[in-house]
C-alpha cells in the first residue's frame, strides 16, 4: 500500500502495535472488487434513450476519477464484530489528483433517512471541497476522519474542512462490526483513476440490495448535442433502495417472482429485522412472492452523484439534483419511509471560482437552455441503477442472506414480451 493513515509520533505501546498489526491484516484482505463479467444494459441491447459518452460512466466528465476497496470475508451466521464481512469504500475525485480547486455543488434530499456529511457547508457556500466517499451506514465516521488525513497527506492546505461521506445500509454485512478502517478509505482514494468504472457489488456497494435484487455501484453518462452545448452529464449511484422495479416502463419485478431475497440458514437469525426473510428453497433459486415490496427490502437507500462540465451555478445544480427523483421514479422507487435518498450534483466548470483573491469572472448557462441537462440527468440516473443491478452478482452474506443478481437474459425476454425490444 502506498499510503497509511497518520498516527501519533509518541512511542507506541503494545496495545497500539497489536491494533496497527490488525489494521494491516484487514487492509491486506481488501480487494479491488470482483471482476465485472456481466453485461451492462446497452450490451444487452436495452434501448435506453440518449447519447452516452465513450465510457458511459461518470468519468466521461473530464477530470473525474473513481476508486473502490471491497471487503469480503467469512460466511454463515452473523457473529457481531467478526463477520461475515461484505462492505467497502468508493471514492470520487471531482478534480484531477492534486487539484484542490473547489467545484460548484448542491444537494437535494428526497427522503432523509440517511446521512451525507458536509452538506451544510455546500448549502451555505455553494462549493464542494475535496473528494466524495461512499460506504456503509456505520462506517461514515471512520471514512470521514480518514478523508481529512488523506487530504493533508496529499498536500491540501486548510484550517478546517467538512468531508463529503454518504452511506447506505449494507444489510449483507456485519454492519455493527464497523470493519471499514481508515486504511481502506486511504486505499480507495489512492486507487481513484479516470477511465472505466467497475460496477456491481464493489466498493461502498458491496453489501447492498436494490429493488429486491443484488444492488451496488452503477454509472452512466449522457452527451448533449453540439447545438445544446456538447456538455457531458455523468451519474454514479450506490443503489440499495426498495421499489417495484420497472425498466423503460416495463414491470420487471412482477415478472421475476422466483428470485426474492432469502436465507440459506434456518430461522431464527441473529437480527430481529430478519425474522420475516424466507428460507431459500432446497431446489435452488430464491424465495417466491408476489410483486409487493417486503419489509426487509424497504430498509435501504440510494446515493446519487451527478457530475457535469456544463457551467452551472449552485442554484442550477440544485435543480439538477432534484431531477434525480424523476429518474428513480421511472424505475419504480417510492422513496419509502426508511429510505435515505440523497443526491449531490456538481460542476467542474468555472475553475478558480473559489479563489479568495480578486473578483472571479463566472460563466453561467442560461436557464432557458438547461432542459437538456435535466433530461440527461433523468436518463443517466435510470440507466446507472440498471447497470448496477445487472453488474451485481448473486451474493450470500451475514446470516446466510442471499440477494440475487438481476438476470440480464430474463430482463431482455420481458422487454421483448412488452415490445420494448426486438
Amino acid at each position: 500500500m502506498n499510503s497509511k493513515p497518520r498516527y501519533s509520533t509518541r512511542r507506541p505501546n503494545q496495545a497500539f502495535l497489536r491494533l496497527a498489526f490488525a489494521l494491516l491484516i484487514v487492509a491486506a484482505s481488501a480487494t479491488a472488487g470482483i471482476a465485472q463479467n456481466r453485461p451492462r444494459g446497452r450490451d444487452l441491447g436495452i434501448p435506453f434513450p440518449g447519447q452516452t459518452g465513450p465510457l458511459n460512466a461518470i468519468t466521461d466528465v473530464p477530470g473525474i476519477a473513481v476508486g473502490h476497496v471491497t471487503l469480503i470475508e467469512g460466511e454463515g451466521k452473523l457473529v457481531p464484530g467478526t463477520g461475515p464481512i461484505r462492505t467497502g469504500v468508493t471514492a470520487i475525485l471531482p478534480r484531477p489528483r492534486g487539484n484542490w480547486d473547489p467545484v460548484f455543488a448542491a444537494t437535494f434530499n428526497q427522503n432523509g433517512n440517511g446521512d451525507m456529511t458536509g452538506i451544510n457547508w455546500i448549502k451555505e457556500s455553494g462549493f464542494l471541497e475535496g473528494p466524495i466517499l461512499l460506504t456503509g451506514t456505520h462506517s461514515v465516521g471512520t471514512v470521514r476522519d480518514a478523508a481529512i488525513q488523506w487530504q493533508l497527506k496529499n498536500g491540501r492546505d486548510f484550517v478546517f474542512t467538512y468531508p463529503i461521506v454518504a452511506e447506505t445500509f449494507d444489510f449483507l454485512n456485519d454492519a455493527n462490526g464497523q470493519h471499514v478502517k481508515a486504511v481502506h478509505a486511504f486505499e480507495a482514494l489512492d486507487r481513484a483513476r479516470p477511465g472505466p468504472v467497475e460496477e456491481g457489488g464493489v466498493g461502498g456497494g458491496t453489501g447492498m440490495g436494490c429493488n429486491g435484487f443484488k444492488g451496488g455501484i452503477g454509472t452512466s453518462s449522457r452527451v448533449l448535442t453540439a447545438t445544446q452545448g456538447g456538455y457531458t452529464v455523468g451519474v454514479l449511484v450506490q443503489c440499495n433502495y426498495g421499489g417495484d422495479l420497472r425498466i423503460l416502463g416495463v414491470p420487471i419485478r412482477p415478472e421475476i417472482t422466483d428470485l426474492r431475497t432469502c436465507t440459506v440458514l434456518p430461522q431464527p437469525l441473529s437480527r430481529s429485522w430478519t425474522a420475516r426473510i424466507p428460507q431459500c428453497p432446497a431446489s435452488g433459486g430464491g424465495a417466491r412472492s408476489d410483486s409487493s415490496v417486503a419489509d426487509h427490502e424497504g430498509r435501504g437507500s440510494i446515493i446519487v452523484i451527478v457530475a457535469t462540465n456544463a457551467p452551472l451555478l449552485p442554484h442550477q445544480l440544485e435543480r439538477i439534483a432534484r431531477r434525480v427523483s424523476l429518474g428513480l421514479g421511472r424505475l419504480g422507487s417510492y422513496a419509502g419511509n426508511s429510505s435515505g435518498d440523497l443526491f449531490l450534483a456538481f460542476s467542474t466548470a468555472n475553475a478558480g471560482a473559489a479563489n479568495p483573491e480578486g473578483t472571479p469572472s463566472l460563466v453561467m448557462l442560461p436557464n432557458d437552455r438547461i432542459d437538456p441537462l435535466f433530461q440527461a440527468t433523468i436518463e443517466a440516473t435510470e440507466e446507472a441503477v440498471v447497470n448496477a443491478m445487472l453488474a451485481a452478482q448473486t451474493m450470500t452474506g451475514a446470516d446466510g442472506i442471499r440477494a440475487f443478481g438481476l438476470p440480464g437474459d430474463r430482463v431482455v425476454a420481458i422487454l421483448r414480451k412488452y415490445n420494448r425490444m426486438k
